[in-house]
């Protein structure tokens, strides 16, 4: 297994024009999004490489070899006062388990309530696939707070999680 620690001391914040390719990739290799759901996370890279912080998406960045071994995005959510969303999270296949994921949303909690993020906000699907990935966010403190049926596609709901931040 990798040395997930050392993949945590390269991480960034800084976006790059090259992301965006990086971002796509790591999207379409792991097996849980259909091609116009890589189209969006790519599209929030570019978003933030055109508006910069107006743009409202934050990225954590953990460089590996000539890719990414996992990132997130975040940002607080339009119109309210202290909300966030987590928009994305996705680790490399052959780091899940690892830790990675847990250390990518930990340091994107830690950053968000040093921002004034008072509440983070999780959106997945119900499907078997991401079972796993609900029992990530709900180890991690994430409570359900809503499902919205049929949401992504008749029997694929949204199911919306909370965390309320330790404020720093």
């Amino acid at each position: 297994m990798p040395n997930v620690a050392m993949n945590l001391d390269s991480w960034r914040e800084e976006v790059l024009p090259s992301d965006e390719a990086l971002v796509k990739r790591l999207v379409a290799a792991s097996g849980f999004f259909r091609p116009d759901e890589v189209a969006v996370a790519a599209e929030l890279v570019s978003e933030r490489l055109s508006k910069g912080p107006a743009s409202g998406y934050r990225f954590i960045f953990v460089p590996q070899g000539d890719g990414l071994a996992g990132y997130a995005c975040y940002g607080p959510i339009a119109c309210t006062t202290a909300s966030w969303d987590l928009f994305w999270i996705v680790v490399d296949q052959l780091l899940r388990g690892a830790g990675l994921g847990g250390a990518l949303l930990e340091l994107a909690e830690q950053r968000a309530a040093a921002a004034g993020a008072e509440r983070m906000y999780v959106e997945t699907s119900s499907r078997p696939l991401y079972r796993p990935t609900r029992h990530f966010y709900q180890a991690r403190g994430y409570a359900p707070q809503a499902v919205l049926t049929d949401f992504y596609a008749p029997g694929d709901d949204k199911v919306i999680y909370l965390k309320r931040m330790n404020r720093p």
